[in-house]
């Protein structure tokens, strides 16, 4: 591939698409979600088709939007007895009304299998010679995008936008005060069995859950702990067609993906480079990102995905209205 790269305008205009007319207070725009807060301590969440790579927005990904919208209002529903969470309606395909929330200040990160590409993911660091990762002891041997002993959770910081999260051992987050022990030890116990119950719901859709991440916070009204943003999708999980996954490891060859892998790899063909604008993907890539995305929500939910009729911006327009 050649890479080409895309101007400041270009990225500004797909991070603001939809989103810059709405009279609402206290806007908070996320690399795929922008946020406002509404009375009776809610706010509304619109997901666009923003995609972000190596924490920063490389794309827009027809149907994106509303596959991770409805896909986690799905999950939310589906473990609701393992940790309460932020939703409170879905007025829209690409929108949710949610419980307001304090987000932790750390990424809960959980991970079945040893792959990825980034400088944080276990894969990258084991090859490196590293065996204590996030304060885990890993084995000799293992292989990439193998199963691990046992799930893990491996923290990170939250870095600040175009930065790089440090990776954390649990230790590490109590120690530096970000999260209190009591709650920390909460939250390690959600998150495993959050991803227990992911895994078997993926095996039940012929897919492997081979790691994800868990935004949780607490609630502003009476400080409940709350599973936030988004749960088990494309753009925070890896997943893998089951059927295929020892068949291409044993061939050298990356697993079968429904996640946004697709990327991240085109992205690192092209030149990938911290400090500098991110390379145009190619719209064959694009395409079968919006494909992938598509075929694991009518995987995991046995539903036939239905696109939204209409734009976008009127839609979010017709629902503020509605709620005010």
């Amino acid at each position: 591939m050649t890479a080409t790269h895309a101007s400041p305008p270009e990225m500004a205009a797909v991070v603001h698409d939809h989103v810059d007319d709405l009279d609402l207070p206290d806007r908070r725009d996320g690399k795929v979600r922008t946020s406002w807060a509404l009375p009776g301590s809610r706010r509304l969440f619109v997901t666009t088709d923003r995609l972000s790579a190596f924490d920063r927005i490389v794309a827009a990904v027809p149907h994106k939007g509303q596959v991770l919208n409805q896909l986690s209002a799905w999950w939310f529903d589906v473990t609701g007895d393992v940790v309460a969470n932020h939703l409170l309606d879905v007025p829209d395909p690409n929108v949710t009304v949610a419980r307001a929330a304090v987000p932790l200040p750390v990424e809960v990160v959980v991970r079945g299998h040893i792959t990825g590409v980034t400088s944080t993911s276990l894969w990258q660091q084991y090859a490196a010679g590293g065996r204590v990762l996030y304060g885990h002891r890993l084995p000799d041997g293992l292989t990439k995008g193998a199963e691990l002993p046992r799930p893990i959770v491996t923290p990170t910081t939250k870095a600040a936008a175009g930065a790089h999260d440090e990776p954390l051992s649990c230790a590490d987050v109590v120690e530096r005060g970000l999260v209190e022990r009591e709650l920390w030890d909460r939250v390690v116990d959600v998150a495993l069995a959050l991803f227990e119950r992911g895994r078997r719901r993926a095996g039940d859709a012929g897919l492997l859950l081979a790691d994800t991440k868990y935004e949780l916070g607490l609630a502003c009204d009476t400080g409940e702990l709350l599973l936030l943003d988004e749960v088990h999708t494309p753009d925070s999980s890896r997943f893998w067609v089951a059927a295929t996954h020892e068949d291409r490891l044993r061939a050298g060859e990356e697993p079968e993906s429904l996640d946004k892998e697709l990327v991240r790899r085109a992205l690192v063909d092209l030149g990938e480079r911290d400090g500098r604008p991110a390379p145009v993907l190619p719209p064959e890539v694009v395409a079968a990102t919006s494909t992938r995305y598509v075929d694991l929500f009518e995987r995991l939910t046995g539903q036939r995905f239905v696109p939204a009729a209409g734009s976008l911006g009127p839609r979010i327009e017709r629902v503020v209205a509605e709620l005010r």
